[in-house]
């Protein structure tokens, strides 16, 4: 504990960008953006380029690439035989080393415990980046992205794709017309996790797993603590594990609660309570239920939010046929005039029930708001090209991904939580502050 107040006093009294500065003495060279393509066309780096990673490469195939970096040749064998003449890392910090000057934007979409310090790495060098979801494993971590993101004034987004979707913007839309009345009270809910949670650590004294040929388990490993290899962790299971995800929530929580939190204007919660089924100093719970308290707002109400997961749902709503199937994930914003349903990437939304869908329809408000064209990929390049904002960028991603690791805090500390966002500490539980941030193994940038 006293190693983290240290750091964090460090933190407060030095400056940021001369902090960024030394973390990465092997990549930082006062590199800018590299030099612009024919056809007006992005620079790339994509980092994370197996699994998740091949959508970010998808989503930016009319840019121009410049350098693929994964840890795992296996995972990342289809990129690779996709672009073969791309060149190639295993290891990030040799990537922005030798290609930074080439580079204009940076793609991240590696477990969520490398978010952080490769994001910071890249930031640090001037370039564009995009993160996935969660943006980071740790609240400090999402605070210092967001803040070395505006003082670099780059273009930044996180891959909550639902954002640039139509019934984010509706949602807003509905809300601020008072399509809903006032909203006090709302539910979100998951089928996940659809890995493993809750789990003891592998006891290898009969079987010692071999790392595969094409992985390098130690730059997978990163910042997280040393430890043998596991195939039960990767490529996909490493969600369920506190040194490596954010369980449920870090996964589906930035996608689920987006629309709502932004809809709604909301900022942080100043309570958070916790009921979890089965989790440990290892994994997370096997299921949870996390409530909310927002705080009123002028004349606003104070909301209760409830999510949900691991099989639990809400209960029914009074107006939900019996035969009527209830969707696997979703949200219900329950207002005073009116509930609306929302699907996981608020792709479209609907007043319940359909009756009263019906009835409103003639009176909804018109659209006023910008949609995006062509999703979120393409919102990101429009923004490092000069266009505007991104609307996941990391000024708003830090706060979305606050909400979701203040849940997994609640759930490791096991007794509510009160927050105070402004001092960024847990007022009523001092031991539950060691979840703000973590130690990192040296030796990769933090």
């Amino acid at each position: 504990m006293n190693s983290l107040v240290t750091r964090r006093a460090f933190i407060r009294s030095a400056s940021l960008a001369s902090a960024a500065a030394a973390a990465f003495p092997a990549v930082l060279k006062s590199q800018t953006a590299g030099t612009p393509t024919p056809n007006n066309r992005l620079n790339v780096a994509c980092i994370g380029v197996g699994g998740r990673g091949e959508a970010a490469v998808d989503g930016l195939k009319a840019e121009n690439f410049v350098a693929f970096c994964d840890v795992d040749d296996e995972r990342a064998s289809k990129t690779f035989a996709t672009y073969p003449d791309v060149p190639r890392f295993k290891d990030y910090r040799e990537l922005l080393d030798k290609m930074g000057g080439k580079i204009d934007a940076v793609t991240v979409s590696t477990p969520d415990h490398m978010h952080y310090p490769i994001a910071m790495a890249a930031l640090s060098l001037g370039k564009h980046v995009m993160v996935e979801k969660p943006l980071t494993h740790t609240i400090w971590e999402s605070r210092q992205l967001a803040k070395l993101a505006a003082e670099k004034k780059v273009a930044t987004i996180m891959g909550n794709q639902g954002h640039a979707n139509e019934g984010t913007r509706m949602l807003k839309e509905w809300y601020e017309a008072g399509v809903l009345g006032e909203v006090a009270e709302i539910h979100s809910w998951t089928d996940r996790p659809i890995w493993p949670q809750g789990v003891k650590a592998p006891d290898h004294s009969k079987f010692m797993p071999v790392v595969p040929g094409t992985l390098d388990w130690n730059l997978w490993l990163g910042v997280a603590p040393e430890r043998a290899y596991d195939p039960s962790i990767m490529p996909f299971n490493w969600r369920g594990f506190w040194d490596f995800g954010t369980g449920a929530l870090g996964d589906m929580g930035c996608h689920i609660l987006d629309g709502t939190f932004w809809a709604l204007g909301l900022d942080a919660p100043v309570r958070v309570e916790a009921i979890s089924g089965k989790a440990n100093k290892l994994s997370g719970p096997t299921s949870s239920m996390i409530v909310y308290h927002f705080a009123g707002r002028g004349a606003r109400p104070a909301i209760k939010w409830t999510w949900y997961d691991g099989g639990l749902q809400p209960a029914l709503p009074d107006f939900w046929a019996d035969d009527k199937p209830f969707p696997e994930n979703g949200t219900l914003i329950v207002g005073s005039k009116n509930t609306v349903l929302a699907p996981t990437y608020y792709e479209s939304i609907r007043i319940v029930p359909e009756a009263k869908m019906k009835a409103a329809q003639p009176s909804l408000p018109a659209k006023t708001l910008p949609r995006v064209e062509g999703g979120h990929f393409a919102e990101w390049i429009r923004a490092c090209k000069g266009g505007p904002a991104a609307g996941s960028n990391f000024a708003y991603a830090s706060r979305l991904t606050e909400l979701c690791l203040l849940s997994n805090i609640a759930v490791r500390a096991r007794r509510p939580i009160e927050w105070d966002a402004t001092a960024m500490k847990i007022t009523n539980l001092a031991s539950a502050n060691q979840y703000l941030t973590k130690e990192y193994r040296p030796g990769f940038g933090v």
